[in-house]
């Protein structure tokens, strides 16, 4: 058998194990160690490059990024910043079409600026927006679907963990991916807002239960009304935080690792400003930030050793070389790419996804004159869209287990998202062939 069937072997096994119920991780380790140990039939070696992939992996200052960004967002999800956030939103947004609707974007938007994890900013938003959704007359699986399909933003608007892991996988500027993040972010933000107002202009009865009562609300003007100094006293120190992070980020200020830093004790003053820190919550957190920063360090190094095993087997090089001996051009692939990730999209998790196929794909992009950047941010929207799509759909999943309803059915959460799918893929579409959408910033 050759090298390179034998790496080809290697990725079906490795898939095999992961669909199988195999943690990722373990998997990447046992298929990037036997497969040093039959490619170069040394088991010794095997064990050496494990040892040097194990510290170098994240030896370098940059990967502290991680755990400072996670305890950033961990931060502001106990503070209440996201109910304040959807609250202020409502009150500016309420009397426009699909008003809750489009305050659960802005909220998912701004919220998404400083969490940088689609699961958070969808348990939060379960809890806050769906019955204020349901309370002015939506229907409950559209609120649900609604919450489900901004949450997906938290992954693209920066800071973003998927674009840190991207960034780290395919040895490119993570303060770069999260400048490059900007105009997609937006657009899908947009996207999603035009798509919530033509809903209920055309097809109101996808949207509300009553579609009269709900209108009379909507123009009601008697509603009661937060007053100016409010609203800015719950917006403040969300707007402070991603001022401060993401303006000394992107002015060149800070270095993404300094941005995590500040940003996180940013974080620390608001739940302490609010009160809403005491010891058990801290400790809490602290737990969590050491649970989720280990286990995504981890996966780092796997797929540190897992890309090591592939160099050895020439299997990028060799990908590369049947890719142009087909014809294909770089729009040609950049589009096959996507389909594979859609695909695996329904039946594995983001990071799976990106730890398996961005070690393989992005040497090949590179070598097909695809601007690395432009690749990252097509590949999150991407694995994005998995997040939505059955029958894996881990953000519905999560909406679903946060509301706890009987009435909203998951599947009926899932055809609430097909629009926020729609709008994700026209602007995968766009990015693909518009490059300056991702480099206009750079």
């Amino acid at each position: 058998m050759t090298t390179l069937a034998i790496g080809f072997a290697l990725i079906v096994l490795l898939v095999a194990l992961v669909l199988l119920g195999m943690q990722i991780a373990y998997a990447l380790f046992g298929v990037a160690f036997i497969g040093i140990w039959i490619i170069r039939d040394n088991i010794d070696l095997g064990f050496r490059m494990l040892e040097l992939t194990v510290y170098s992996g994240i030896a370098d200052y940059l990967f502290a990024t991680i755990p400072l960004f996670v305890l950033m967002g961990l931060l502001v999800s106990v503070s209440n910043v996201g109910r304040d956030t959807f609250e202020v939103a409502e009150e500016l947004l309420r009397r426009m079409l699909c008003g809750l609707g489009v305050a659960t974007v802005a909220a998912n938007t701004v919220f998404a600026a400083v969490t940088g994890v689609s699961i958070a900013s969808a348990a939060v938003f379960t809890q806050v927006a769906v019955p204020e959704m349901t309370r002015h007359g939506y229907r409950p699986a559209f609120a649900a679907g609604t919450v489900a399909g901004s949450s997906v933003l938290g992954m693209m608007i920066p800071p973003s963990l998927l674009l840190i892991i991207y960034g780290v996988l395919a040895e490119v500027s993570i303060g770069g991916m999260f400048i490059a993040g900007i105009v997609p972010g937006l657009l899908m933000a947009l996207g999603f807002v035009a798509m919530l107002m033509l809903m209920a202009l055309f097809v109101p009865k996808f949207v509300f239960v009553d579609v009269t009562a709900a209108r009379a609300k909507r123009l009601d003007k008697n509603g009661p009304k937060m007053l100016p100094g409010v609203m800015l006293s719950k917006l403040l120190p969300i707007l402070a935080l991603v001022l401060l992070v993401l303006g000394g980020l992107y002015s060149g200020y800070f270095t993404p690792t300094e941005a995590g830093g500040v940003g996180a004790f940013g974080a620390l003053l608001i739940a302490l400003a609010r009160r809403s820190l005491n010891r058990q919550k801290m400790w809490e957190v602290l737990k969590q930030t050491g649970t989720i920063s280990v286990s995504i360090l981890l996966l780092l190094i796997a797929a540190s050793f897992y890309s090591r095993m592939l160099s050895i087997a020439g299997l990028p090089s060799a990908i590369a070389d049947l890719v142009q001996a087909g014809g294909f051009s770089p729009l040609g692939f950049l589009f096959l790419y996507a389909v594979i990730i859609l695909l695996m999209g329904m039946i594995l998790d983001s990071t799976s996804i990106l730890l398996i196929m961005v070690p393989i794909a992005a040497p090949i992009a590179q070598s097909l004159g695809i601007d690395l950047m432009q690749f990252g941010i097509v590949t999150v929207i991407a694995v994005e869209i998995g997040l939505l799509t059955p029958p894996f759909g881990i953000s519905v999943f999560t909406v679903h287990n946060t509301l706890n309803r009987t009435d909203v059915r998951v599947e009926q959460i899932f055809a609430a998202t097909l629009p926020f799918i729609l709008v994700m893929l026209a602007v995968l579409l766009l990015v693909a062939l518009v490059p300056t959408t991702v480099t206009l910033f750079l």
